[in-house]
């Protein structure tokens, strides 16, 4: 039995964590919108190679590419365990750990707008 302030640290009591944006971060060199898409496309397109199931990283993808609320969603439906809250580290059900890079889960500080 808990105080009446208490609350709970993950997700509505389940043990899951609540998945939220990376931490505002900056690329080494400033980008441009475009350059960012194409690392992300790299990145989508190499990722598998380097093991994991394919219909997980397809999960992923979508997870990163969704506001929290429906990446919440797609990584319980896939079975994902979401290591650190901002999805850069997560688990599938076999344990195979899964690693994604700042930069297909948000823009950089210093992301250079279109002109």
């Amino acid at each position: 039995m808990g105080c009446a302030g208490s609350s709970q640290t993950k997700s509505e009591g389940t043990g899951k964590k609540k998945i939220r944006k990376p931490r505002a971060w900056k690329h080494p060199q400033p980008i441009t919108k475009s350059q960012l898409i194409q690392l992300r496309e790299e990145f989508w397109d190499t990722a598998p190679h380097y093991g994991g199931r394919q219909e997980i990283w397809d999960a992923l993808r979508a997870a990163a590419e969704a506001d929290p609320t429906l990446a919440q969603a797609i990584v319980e439906s896939a079975g994902i365990v979401v290591h650190n809250a901002d999805m850069t580290v997560c688990f599938d059900a076999t344990g195979a750990r899964y690693e994604l890079p700042k930069y297909v889960l948000s823009e950089p500080k210093n992301l250079i707008p279109y002109t």
